[in-house]
């Protein structure tokens, strides 16, 4: 009776600690976009999806976004453990105080563009002296806009910036809201959803035609998170960049995985054309010319060094910023 005793005392215990080691084997992480889903994260999904961040002991919990400024400030205050969003706009939060660092890149390069409806006649930054121009109030787009004028010889007075909502910015576009000429946005995202509304091709003008060679987009995170969970990041650092990996082999899965877990008209047709539409341009941009390995995620130094150089010479960076401070390779080995 004894030894059957001990049997069932070790077996309560082996039990218990199965339990225990069961019910914290995964992490629950909160991945915040830069706004609601759109091609561009495709590969967000399919990770989730398949598996990828399941086999990392991730719990992935994709939330929506309201611009990157928006999403990295919640990182910061702790409801989310990582966003997803411009580097620029990161940089300039981490400038001002915000503990925030790049753990990783999935646009390389920016997207970032001045888009006006075409029957305005505007061909150029230039052309854009005395007219108004919609955005939202976070959006990452908005950090190097300013640059982008005075590299055309204007000013922050000579263009009116007009603030919408969200999820407005386009239909308010294509209505000529307030007299606008056009809006600030991705080249990634924004043209396709323009014309999915029924709007023509708009006139791109690229930031980086003004003179504006930018990081892209970042998987943030606090250097606390780095420095006292380590190993989580890693293995969400890892999982990410896998899970991007298989989107460049697979789009199509990745936009079905999107669809799957999005549903409603992501998950038609129209949608998964549009997605795709917006994924290609991401694919396109996901290394550097300077990434010779092409190594998914690489924050590339002199890429950060020349964004970094441009912040201190038009965005009143501080002269003393040193381009290493703001992101790290060391989860991507």
């Amino acid at each position: 009776m004894k030894v059957w005793g001990r049997l069932i005392g070790s077996a309560a215990i082996m039990a218990t600690v199965i339990t225990a080691t069961s019910a914290f084997a995964d992490d629950d992480v909160r991945l915040r976009l830069n706004w609601m889903y759109y091609g561009s994260h495709a590969g967000f999904a399919y990770g989730k999806d398949k598996g990828i961040y399941k086999a990392a002991g991730i719990n992935l919990d994709i939330r929506s976004g309201n611009g990157s400024g928006s999403a990295h400030r919640l990182v910061v205050n702790g409801d989310s453990q990582f966003s997803y969003g411009s580097c620029g706009s990161m940089t300039k939060l981490a400038s001002q105080g915000a503990p925030l660092i790049s753990v990783g890149v999935i646009d390389a390069m920016g997207t970032e563009a001045v888009l006006v409806r075409p029957e305005t006649g505007i061909k150029s930054v230039k052309d854009l002296k005395g007219k108004k121009i919609l955005t939202t109030a976070n959006a990452g787009v908005n950090t190097f806009f300013p640059i982008v004028l005075k590299n055309a010889g204007l000013t922050d007075a000579d263009v009116t910036l007009v603030n919408v909502a969200d999820g407005a910015l386009v239909s308010s576009y294509l209505q000529g809201a307030g007299d606008s000429v056009g809006m600030l946005g991705g080249l990634d995202d924004k043209p396709a959803e323009i014309k999915a509304a029924g709007g023509k091709e708009p006139v791109g003008m690229p930031y980086s035609d003004y003179g504006v060679n930018q990081v892209g987009y970042c998987i943030v995170t606090t250097k606390d998170m780095v420095k006292n969970k380590a190993d989580l990041v890693k293995r969400f650092v890892q999982a990410t960049m896998k899970a991007y990996g298989e989107t460049l082999k697979n789009p199509d899965a990745a936009i079905n995985s999107m669809g799957d877990i999005v549903g409603g008209t992501m998950n038609e047709d129209q949608g998964k054309a549009q997605a795709k539409e917006v994924l290609k341009v991401t694919l396109d941009v996901l290394f550097s010319a300077r990434n010779k390995d092409k190594k998914v995620g690489l924050n590339v130094p002199e890429d950060w060094e020349d964004m970094i150089a441009l912040m201190k010479k038009y965005n009143d960076l501080d002269p003393k910023a040193d381009a290493k401070n703001f992101y790290t390779n060391e989860f991507l080995n």
